[in-house]
């Protein structure tokens, strides 16, 4: 199991201890303790946590505006908010909040161990996501292309991207949902998506309706591939596509979302072909 290095923030010195020799009998290491809003910011730049237990009520503030500053700090942090109050409002903001969790006071030792465990290895599983995705998209973007033009790209190229991208045309959004959300871009010309079109009907498509058709179809295709590939490489992924969206014009902007994604470029006779891929953290890591 990847390493826990785990920041604990309440402002009872009490709780402090009572969870410090929780976790540490458990086997996990804990790097710090705060009991301020200020304290724990900076100990959060210090002391590097990957993962905090967060009380609801210390001094400078409370739990979610801390969080929120940590978050700043580093957004992969996981959070897990402590208090004796809990009802259906708290979670929903604590989930607005980017925190992974919410136990109430008195803190069983069972379910803190547990909840812990379960984030860790959460963060491992993404991690192992990020390594491998944007091979598997690769692969079936390529492949593909080999199936329906017959022909390999002349040239293949990936980038992180960071910034917006001005659309060739024809953009193709396809929602992935499982374990962790994603959403892929497949972005063409006109001329391109004619060809893919012809090549996929093996004729003319017969109006712009039925080209836009088959594009979308082309892009549900290579998402649906790499998924799968992914799922095998561990079914715990549980990926599954969203039905594609499609947007066209002389003018269209791809503007970066939250996610960190990454470009696949090929081309060839065909044109080029764009696809903007990435994941985050789905819903349901909310423990």
């Amino acid at each position: 199991m990847k390493e826990a290095k785990i920041l604990i923030v309440d402002d009872s010195s009490f709780y402090r201890t009572y969870i410090r020799d929780i976790l540490e009998k458990a086997g996990f290491e804990v790097v710090g303790e705060a009991g301020s809003v200020k304290e724990a910011v900076q100990k959060s730049i210090d002391l590097e946590p990957n993962l905090v237990t967060m009380d609801m009520a210390i001094l400078g503030g409370d739990g979610f505006q801390c969080s929120q500053e940590i978050h700043r700090i580093n957004s992969h942090i996981r959070i897990i908010m402590i208090s004796s109050m809990m009802d259906d409002e708290m979670v929903k903001k604590a989930k607005m909040s980017n925190i992974s969790s919410f136990i109430q006071k008195p803190v069983d030792p069972e379910q803190l161990v547990a909840k812990v465990k379960q984030l860790i290895v959460g963060e491992e599983l993404l991690e192992e996501l990020e390594d491998v995705y944007v091979d598997a998209f690769k692969e079936a973007l390529i492949s593909n292309i080999q199936r329906i033009f017959k022909a390999t790209p002349e040239s293949t190229e990936t980038e992180k991207t960071a910034f917006n991208h001005a659309s060739r045309g024809i953009s193709t959004v396809i929602g992935i949902i499982g374990k962790y959300s994603g959403r892929m871009i497949m972005d063409v010309s006109k001329e391109t998506g004619d060809k893919i079109a012809s090549a996929m009907l093996r004729r003319d498509p017969k109006d712009k309706k039925e080209s836009m058709v088959v594009i979308a179809e082309f892009a549900n295709i290579i998402s649906g591939n790499a998924c799968s590939m992914l799922n095998q490489k561990n079914k715990m992924y549980g990926l599954r596509v969203a039905p594609p969206a499609m947007f066209h014009g002389e003018s269209l902007n791809i503007s970066q979302s939250k996610l960190e994604t990454n470009n696949i470029i090929v081309s060839g006779d065909f044109g080029e072909i764009y696809i903007n891929i990435g994941f985050k953290r789905g819903e349901d890591e909310w423990i």
